[in-house]
């Protein structure tokens, strides 16, 4: 039974404009329509909040917000956002239709994807994200239902509802907005999210694109986030192991349960992105795991409510005396058992301690309250600004104090990488072993590229980190001016204004060219004197083959004449068996076409002579009898009758 006819908004125009044709998908939120702007005549898609839930004016703020944010952003592998209204109990956002399936449809039917497949879907996703990163904005719900794949091969990322404002700290009382299976561990633990909750977001579709499965499953939500909190996300190659590493290195990199580990945001990880694909050959980015080959397809272990968006119980932090502010999470029920308990300690010495010294204390009538709020429950957070942020933690670890998390913000006069502040601030009171919040420079908001022309590679990468850019992809081309191994120009340009963290591509000089000298059939001896001087490295091949050359002298070279290498290059060569031995055909009584064919395709050259043309063409002699062998490619001579 067609459920969207029961649907009451099926048929119905919203707010005197929009036409309703079509239900397309429900989420825990928001319902989908295809739609028609009866004032433009086209199609698009109309996200209507539940009715239940418009009442709660903090979900209408979210649509509202969403409607702004998309708008500022102008992506093209955005869906971009048309207008925003409510008519009654409905709230609406009128966005981009895109025809074709989600993500999550794909993955469902084919299971594992190539992963140059996968790439090519990654890629237009980390654009968009990286344009809403700085934009200053923080998807939150990054999964594969909100992955748009258009008929015509275009990728969008869609649903924008949980965005925010990078640095905004969504702190509830217990609850976060997300969906359990992408949701990053300081999201879970602290109901914090920044750049890099969207990174850890994409490392877990790319696994899942990768393996056709979910790194984390359970029976129960609580059991998927346990895992997030205390397992790292598997490597692909784990269960393909015919997948390249540099895709391993990607997930892991990208999934770091510790944020301070994983890139930065979207346009970091999509550097690192295109540096593992220039690492991988054809081979490995068309591999095939075994379950495409079998035929087996779809998404295994995932549970419907992992998919959804929703309203999560989070981890909420227990407070203990003279103990940091700690987020703890019960084992589920079907986890591994935890580890045994320790031995219960006797109750009464410690509390017998205190009572004995409160009584002294009493006796001598001192208030005990001064005594225990400043015996050791307090300390004062030591002088960070201006330390690397290594040494800032050496601090706070002598100090008894812990790092609770690293923020990162712009300055335009704190070297990058070094403490601006600290939340609390310096000299302020914390309680013992408490934690320490501190924000590391990132610089100044726009970099310039440096001039890098005429350095080496090393020295140029050194620079590029130094000033907060990263290194991106190298080409190299032949220059006689600029000296091997060195840059000859970036892309961009010395002198341009970048955000900290931008790919800078770097073009690396090959040096002069050198033309590489023909030394077939020469001794590999010679060959080798001839190339060296030359400029290029020899090899020789393990094994030798037959060709026309002598035994022992050179039959092949991997870079023939003409070729241009840079110097240092390799050329291998492959030496001579000497030519093949082979058997002649008798082609006496034959004419001089159907001779010269059968001889020619046995593997000979032919020479014709005709004593006396009148007399006719029918073969007379070969100058090797048929039946006889000859080295393959050499001259066989024929004459046709004579008088």
């Amino acid at each position: 039974m067609d459920t969207t006819l029961q649907d009451p908004l099926v048929g119905q125009v919203l707010d005197g404009r929009y036409r309703v044709d079509e239900r397309i998908a429900v989420g825990g939120m928001a319902t989908v329509y295809r739609a028609v702007d009866t004032r433009l005549d086209r199609v698009l898609a109309l996200k209507v909040m539940h009715p239940d839930l418009a009442t709660d004016a903090s979900f209408v703020e979210r649509f509202i917000r969403e409607a702004k944010s998309v708008a500022r952003l102008a992506h093209p592998n955005v869906v971009a956002v048309f207008d925003q209204g409510a008519e009654g109990a409905y709230v609406y956002l009128a966005m981009e239709y895109v025809a074709g399936c989600t993500l999550r449809d794909v993955v469902r039917e084919r299971g594992a994807l190539q992963p140059r497949a996968a790439l090519d879907i990654l890629e237009p996703v980390l654009a968009a994200l990286g344009a809403a990163h700085r934009a200053g904005f923080v998807h939150r719900d990054m999964k594969p239902e909100n992955v748009l794949i258009g008929d015509d091969g275009r990728v969008k990322v869609a649903d924008f509802g949980l965005v925010r404002a990078v640095g905004s700290v969504t702190n509830t009382s217990g609850t976060v907005l997300g969906t359990v299976s992408y949701l990053a561990p300081e999201q879970i633990e602290h109901g914090t999210a920044d750049t890099r909750a969207d990174v850890y977001a994409c490392g877990v579709v790319l696994y899942e694109m990768l393996t056709g499965t979910k790194p984390h499953t359970g029976d129960t939500p609580a059991q998927v986030l346990f895992q997030h909190l205390n397992e790292d996300v598997p490597a692909p190659s784990a269960r393909f192991p015919g997948l390249a590493v540099e895709l391993d290195e990607l997930v892991a990199s990208a999934t770091a349960r510790n944020p301070d580990v994983r890139p930065y945001d979207a346009v970091a990880l999509l550097a690192q992105v295109r540096g593992a694909r220039a690492a991988l050959s054809e081979e490995q980015l068309d591999a095939v795991s075994p379950q495409a080959l079998a035929g087996e397809g779809g998404v295994l272990g995932a549970a419907p409510s992992e998919d959804r968006t929703d309203v999560i119980p989070r981890v909420v932090p227990r407070e203990e005396p003279g103990a940091s502010h700690t987020a703890r999470l019960a084992m589920p029920p079907s986890a591994p058992p935890s580890a045994p308990p320790r031995p219960a300690r006797p109750a009464v010495p410690r509390r017998g301690v205190i009572a004995a010294v409160v009584a002294v204390l009493l006796a001598l009538g001192i208030g005990t309250g001064v005594w225990y709020i400043n015996s050791g429950q307090f300390t004062r957070v030591p002088a960070l600004i201006g330390k690397t942020e290594q040494d800032a933690r050496q601090a706070l670890k002598k100090a008894g104090l812990e790092v609770k998390q690293v923020r990162r913000d712009f300055s335009e006069t704190a070297a990058r990488g070094t403490v601006i502040r600290s939340v609390p601030g310096t000299n302020e009171r914390i309680r013992g072993n408490g934690s320490v919040t501190i924000i590391v420079s990132r610089g100044p908001e726009i970099v310039k590229v440096p001039e890098l022309k005429g350095k080496p590679l090393a020295q140029a990468q050194r620079e590029l980190r130094r000033v907060g850019l990263a290194p991106g992809v190298i080409t190299k081309r032949f220059d006689d001016g600029v000296p091997q191994g060195a840059v000859i120009s970036t892309e961009p340009g010395a002198g341009s204004g970048r955000s900290p963290d931008t790919a800078v591509s770097l073009v690396v000089s090959k040096g002069t060219p050198i033309d590489v000298p023909d030394v077939t059939g020469e001794s590999v001896q010679d060959a080798t004197s001839t190339l060296e001087d030359a400029g290029l490295k020899v090899k020789v091949a393990a094994e030798q083959i037959h060709s026309p050359e002598d035994a022992g002298t050179v039959a092949r070279q991997s870079a023939g004449e003409g070729s241009r290498l840079a110097r240092g290059d390799t050329v291998t060569l492959t030496v001579s068996k000497g030519p093949r031995m082979i058997e002649v055909p008798d082609v006496v009584g034959d004419n001089v076409d159907d001779a010269t064919s059968a001889l020619e395709s046995a593997g000979f050259e032919v020479e014709v002579e005709k004593n006396f043309p009148f007399l006719g063409d029918e073969v007379a002699s070969q100058s090797v009898a048929g039946g006889d062998e000859a080295p393959e490619g050499s001259t066989i001579t024929i004459k046709t009758k004579g008088l």
